[in-house]
């Protein structure tokens, strides 16, 4: 299973535990199965098309999944996961 790192906004959804852990091959496949076991948080993260919201940044390790495959990235048991929502503000 990999790990997520979840904000302190989405926290709610996840009994207000910083990490999670989920499984899947792929990115898309630990959303959802992140979902399964935190209901809620997945509309969170994916829009009603199933793609990532765009305020929302996921990392896999330290990289921007917008840079590797998107959702359809491979994930090993040892990765983790960060979601981070955007910071509005002035």
């Amino acid at each position: 299973m990999a790990t997520l790192r979840i904000p302190t906004p989405m926290r709610a959804f996840t009994g207000n535990q910083a990490e999670v852990s989920a499984a899947g091959a792929t990115v898309r496949e630990v959303l959802q199965d992140l979902d399964a076991r935190h209901p809620g948080i997945g509309g969170r993260v994916l829009d009603e098309r199933g793609a990532v919201r765009r305020y929302v940044n996921v990392f896999l390790n330290d990289e921007d999944i917008r840079a590797l495959s998107g959702l359809d990235t491979p994930v090993k048991d040892s990765d983790r996961i960060t979601l981070i929502p955007a910071m509005a503000g002035g």
